[in-house]
């Protein structure tokens, strides 16, 4: 089963690292799954993030109180790093919370296990980079997503990318990642198809 974690974790970072099958064994060893039944919170505001996961089944929401509503700041889904990072490197609260959209299995690696993998080979520092690296290059282009692309464009490319999204998703976190309010997505969605 390790072998078989290994592997398919190997998969997922060959894009950003391609390392020799033995690294993510290790890696793999310190792995454990979790799951979560559809809202159950995964992470709690004003707690501090204990793990870096990678979402294997389901989809997951980080969401922020704005003293009204929450907002959504990311959706992930299968194959994806996610963590309140923040609090992650800091060991430190912070508001963000972690809720599963959909019943949901993760692969979790302690902040303490995964320090102890980084002393254990350089090879495993690069394995916490690329993940360190990843994360905050997709949170930086959602970032300039959000400023420069039209509330259409960045609509259609979420549903480029995750073409089931609207089967999978509240249509209310959606228009809150995507810096709308519902009624506005379903006039872009009508706008969209009728097009």
């Amino acid at each position: 089963m390790e072998i078989d974690i290994a592997h398919h974790v190997k998969a997922i970072f060959d894009p950003f690292y391609k390392a020799d099958i033995s690294n993510w064994q290790a890696f793999a060893s310190r792995l454990h799954e979790r799951s979560f039944k559809k809202n159950e919170v995964i992470k709690e505001s004003n707690t501090v993030e204990k793990y870096l996961n990678i979402l294997i089944q389901g989809s997951v929401g980080l969401f922020i109180w704005n003293g009204k509503h929450e907002i959504c700041l990311n959706l992930l889904y299968e194959n994806d790093f996610f963590a309140d990072y923040l609090s992650f490197l800091k060991q430190e609260k912070t508001v963000l919370s972690t809720i599963a959209l959909e019943d949901s299995k993760v692969w979790s690696i302690s902040y303490t296990d995964l320090n102890a993998l980084y002393k254990s080979s350089i090879s495993s520092v690069h394995i916490g980079r690329i993940a360190a690296e990843t994360l905050y290059a997709k949170k930086q282009q959602e970032q300039i997503n959000l400023l420069t692309l039209t509330p259409e464009e960045r609509y259609l490319q979420l549903v480029s990318k995750h073409p089931r999204i609207i089967q999978r998703t509240s249509l209310k976190y959606i228009a809150s990642y995507l810096g709308l309010t519902p009624e506005s997505l379903s006039r872009l969605r009508k706008r969209v198809i009728t097009a």
